[in-house]
């Protein structure tokens, strides 16, 4: 039986963290867009011109993958990652939140290392110019930095979570 005591019981946390996850959420969902539409364009185009979007292979790589990173944090906040709580339900409340907060450390240390790395990466290519091999031949250390930003966010996220959950507000 679940104990709603707790005044923010099942509720996803707030503040700073939550309204930028929000928002880098939003930014995935249009960046998603973005790629859906080129994609439909792109066909159609095909298909009445046979000339498609020029560079629309890099332009969809690109806007998928950091639409994609764009969730992270979000899914992280919401608990809508993959939870697999089959050994842990018996437990009794507070125990399974310890073991949660656990993994939730866990979650944060890989993404805040994710981050880091990303950060240096970004940098890297920045630095050696590196560009997408296509048609735009688009410099990638924007979209590097996008996941960087992201993993960041996103263990932070992990962490905010980590503390309800070792307090028991969860």
């Amino acid at each position: 039986m679940q104990d709603h005591a707790s005044p923010d019981w099942g509720q996803p946390p707030g503040g700073a963290i939550s309204f930028v996850a929000r928002g880098m959420a939003l930014l995935g969902g249009i960046s998603l867009l973005v790629a859906a539409l080129v994609t439909s364009i792109s066909v159609v185009l095909r298909w009445l011109t046979s000339q498609p979007i020029r560079g629309d292979f890099e332009i969809v790589s690109i806007a998928s993958g950091a639409g994609v990173f764009f969730f992270l944090a979000y899914g992280t906040l919401m608990r809508a990652n993959i939870l697999v709580d089959t050994f842990t339900t018996w437990l009794p409340r507070r125990v399974a939140g310890l073991v949660d907060a656990f993994w939730m450390l866990v979650w944060a240390a890989v993404t805040l290392w994710l981050a880091e790395r990303m950060t240096i990466g970004a940098w890297e290519t920045w630095a050696n110019g590196m560009r997408s091999i296509g048609l735009l031949a688009l410099p990638y250390w924007w979209a590097v930095a996008i996941g960087a930003l992201a993993f960041g966010l996103t263990g932070l996220s992990a962490l905010v979570w980590a503390a309800r959950f070792a307090r028991g507000r969860f």
